[in-house]
């Protein structure tokens, strides 16, 4: 079994989707505003609203990356604007 897709949920579609294209380097010219599909390696990144207000205070979701330079992708986050709740820890 593997995970197929991970969904996030938001008030903010576009702008929520716009981060991750710009994190994964990803431009598939998709631009809703209710539902946006983010493709990468086989793994579906979806950014959705289906009309009801997000309650965007749970921190209930952890998202990782594996990558080559840490350092390189932290300073590209910074540079997307994300708010950093932690910083990067390298684990196995």
């Amino acid at each position: 079994m593997i995970i197929g897709e991970v969904c996030l949920l938001t008030n903010d579609v576009r702008k929520l989707a716009d981060f991750y294209k710009g994190l994964l380097g990803i431009d598939n010219g998709s631009n809703d505003d209710t539902h946006q599909f983010i493709i990468s390696e086989g793994t579906t990144l979806t950014v959705y609203n289906g009309g009801t207000e997000k309650n965007n205070q749970s921190r209930n979701i952890s998202l990782a990356f594996t990558v080559e330079d840490i350092e390189k992708e932290y300073r590209k986050v910074l540079k997307l604007g994300a708010r950093i709740i932690e910083p990067p820890t390298k684990r196995p």
